[in-house]
């Protein structure tokens, strides 16, 4: 295998100089070329076909963000967001465009870290980024093509023991790479007034997950904030609660609790620290949904939940953007259905088709 082709966009010289001089120093990458704008990314992106640009978002002429919705919809490419945007518009942007289909994002280095330290991380953002199979915008992904790939992986796993009848108290989601579109299609699928509390956690690094809440309150209909401590899980009903960075959420009893203990997986917060403490405390009257991501943080937790009676579901392999986590819940089979992505919001909105709320 050849090695990884790569193009720089960043309208600061210093900036591409630093970054393909890490690159350079790698014998599996290469840099095929420089773009000091959005405009220039796409022309060379059309005309280089790389395997992996790393994007700019506050860049002159066109946008990262723009930059990034051409090329998804036009010349698919894997896009690594490499961004000092911190303030809350500029974290939007960077939002936006992991929902049109970048595939991760990572904060540039400020000079005061230890030697090698950010170089190791670029570098292996760059390995996995080129790994991620990306065909199209994230949403074209869920036409036809999605839709026919799924029906046998759904079919072989089943769907699971029926839920009509049943008592659903909370919901829970689980993502990583990929998530943030995949979050939004999920959310957008639920009805408005959907009654049941729904917890969620997303592997997204600081400094970029601090307004995360507020840009996905933004794009759908539901009220969406970061979780609070001792917060009444009751209190929740009705909304999204997402755990905030560099905690763990649990729930105890009818109350919300964030923690620091210990990374998960490398991950605070962890989906398997949230799923693991609803399987304790719901069982029958939990559902719990593992979405795309890296790694397979999530994946015992879902099976905690299935062991316990709840409701478990995967995303499937066609419509993941990095089928990791809910491979991993496949193989352990801890899904009691394997659905793609647009199949996974009405199958949760179904599931208060005779709730009338949750126990209070």
């Amino acid at each position: 295998m050849g090695a990884t082709r790569v193009l720089v966009a960043d309208d600061s010289l210093t900036v591409r100089k630093q970054l393909r001089g890490i690159l350079d120093a790698c014998p599996d990458t290469r840099v095929v070329g420089e773009a000091q704008d959005g405009k220039r990314a796409i022309e060379l992106c059309q005309a280089l076909r790389p395997d992996v640009v790393t994007m700019d978002m506050m860049m002159p002429v066109m946008t990262g963000l723009a930059a990034t919705e051409y090329i998804m919809a036009h010349c698919p490419t894997p896009i690594l967001i490499v961004s000092s945007s911190v303030n809350r518009g500029e974290l939007f942007r960077t939002y936006d465009a992991l929902a049109a289909g970048a595939v991760d994002v990572l904060e540039k280095p400020h000079g005061d870290e230890p030697d090698g330290h950010w170089e190791r991380r670029f570098m292996t953002a760059i390995k996995l980024v080129s790994r991620v199979r990306v065909i199209t915008h994230p949403r074209a992904r869920l036409g036809a093509y999605g839709r026919a790939a799924a029906l046998t992986v759904t079919a072989s796993a089943g769907r699971g023991p029926p839920s009509e009848g049943r008592r659903y108290d909370v919901v829970t989601l689980g993502a990583s790479t990929g998530g943030p579109a995949a979050i939004v299609e999920v959310l957008r699928a639920l009805p408005e007034g959907f009654p049941l509390p729904l917890l969620v956690v997303l592997h997204i690094g600081e400094p970029f997950a601090k307004a995360f809440a507020d840009w996905l309150d933004a794009q759908t209909p539901h009220r969406v904030a970061y979780a609070r401590d001792g917060e009444r899980l009751a209190d929740a009903a009705g909304r999204i609660i997402i755990a905030p960075p560099d905690r763990h959420l649990i729930v105890r009893g009818d109350h919300l609790h964030l923690t620091s203990d210990p990374h998960r997986h490398s991950c605070r917060p962890s989906v398997d620290v949230l799923f693991e403490s609803i399987a304790r405390e719901h069982r029958l009257s939990a559902a719990a949904c593992l979405l795309t991501g890296m790694g397979r943080d999530g994946a015992a937790g879902l099976l905690e939940i299935r062991k316990a009676g709840g409701l478990t579901i995967a995303q499937d392999e066609a419509t993941s953007v990095v089928y990791g986590m809910p491979r991993e819940a496949a193989l352990l089979q801890a899904a009691t259905r394997i659905l793609p992505l647009a199949d996974i919001g009405p199958a949760l909105a179904s599931l208060t088709a005779r709730n009338v709320g949750i126990r209070t």
